[in-house]
């Protein structure tokens, strides 16, 4: 039996390595597997939960879509689209909401973090987003979601309204229960200014993270300017506790490696921090300096672009308007 994968990513522009190594890197690698059908999603319905300039919007849509390709998606193994050019996704998450309760929302920690002290001036999308989430990956009769921890409570919720719609009008295994599909390794990148927080584009210092745009001189500067600390290279896992940007170097070098942090520490282990830094560097500029060249090559190819979006959002939508028209009649919509 085949899996079939459902993921998408936000269109939030300056997509950087943290985005690459915690997921684009294994799109690529699941839509390679034998019996996997990918659905890859850029999520503009997701990203207008928070006010959005609409051309920025736009070129954020593209940017996404050019950092896919330039990676290593293919639409012709995979489909990739657009969240908003599928209008199944925006029926579904109204169905979906009448199935969901409130008591479920209120768990969900994201909402919190998201709205902050002030959640009376939150969206109702922003509140209601993970019922969308759901709809997404339902619709597809998605068998594994590749999550990370901080997504995991809402595949979760996505569970629970799959089975509450089956139970609730007796259609058993109609909306299929998904299962995770955890990456065990080098899921979460850390800022390269402070290995304590997420590398994010929101941080004010570009130095703590590495842009999929970055050219060979800025990705340089940045590992050389990354902190570390005045101790040599650790030999043993437990010298890593403290250390977490070190940890986090490591686990850079290790994931784009494809290799072990273990056999990383082992091969620079007592050698001065500069001629890792110096390793690192070289094999980032390997990596992903190709990367930032082809995401800048086929920006300026929008029509090339467009017609990914549109062969994408055709394979979607024959997906989706079928598992919708099915949910309306379930439900008992005339048609």
């Amino acid at each position: 039996m085949s899996k079939k994968i459902f993921s998408g990513v936000q269109p939030s522009g300056n997509l950087h390595l943290g985005n690459y190594l915690g997921a684009i890197k294994n799109f690529v690698e699941l839509q390679s597997k034998k019996d996997t059908d990918c659905v890859y999603c850029i999520v503009d319905l997701h990203a207008i939960t928070v006010k959005q300039n609409p051309k920025e919007l736009r070129k954020n849509i593209r940017e996404t879509l050019a950092a896919f390709i330039a990676s290593g998606l293919d639409s012709k193994k995979s489909i990739i689209f657009n969240q908003s050019s599928v209008p199944a996704h925006s029926e579904a998450a109204w169905i979906l909401s009448c199935v969901a309760r409130m008591g479920w929302l209120n768990r969900m920690t994201q909402f919190k973090e998201k709205a902050g002290k002030d959640k009376e001036k939150a969206s109702i999308g922003l509140y209601a987003y993970p019922v969308l989430m759901a709809a997404d990956i339902l619709l597809y009769d998605t068998s594994h979601v590749p999550v990370g921890d901080d997504q995991k409570q809402h595949l979760e919720l996505s569970r629970d309204i799959a089975q509450r719609f089956n139970n609730d009008f007796d259609t058993k295994n109609f909306l299929k229960v998904p299962e995770p599909l955890i990456q065990k390794n080098f899921s979460r990148i850390m800022s390269l200014k402070d290995g304590t927080k997420k590398m994010s584009k929101s941080d004010p210092s570009d130095l703590s993270r590495i842009n999929l745009m970055d050219d060979k001189d800025q990705i340089i500067n940045k590992i050389k300017k990354a902190k570390t600390d005045t101790l040599p290279m650790p030999s043993e896992e437990e010298n890593l506790k403290n250390r977490p940007e070190v940890k986090n170097l490591l686990e850079i070098f290790s994931s784009l490696s494809n290799q072990s942090i273990e056999k990383t520490k082992n091969e620079f282990s007592g050698k001065n921090f500069s001629i890792f830094k110096e390793n690192l560097s070289e094999l980032l500029v390997e990596k992903i300096a190709p990367i930032s060249y082809e995401i800048k090559a086929l920006l300026n190819d929008e029509k090339y672009l467009n017609e990914i979006l549109l062969e994408g959002s055709k394979k979607a939508n024959e997906l989706a308007s079928k598992k919708i028209k099915e949910m309306k009649k379930i439900i008992g919509f005339c048609e």
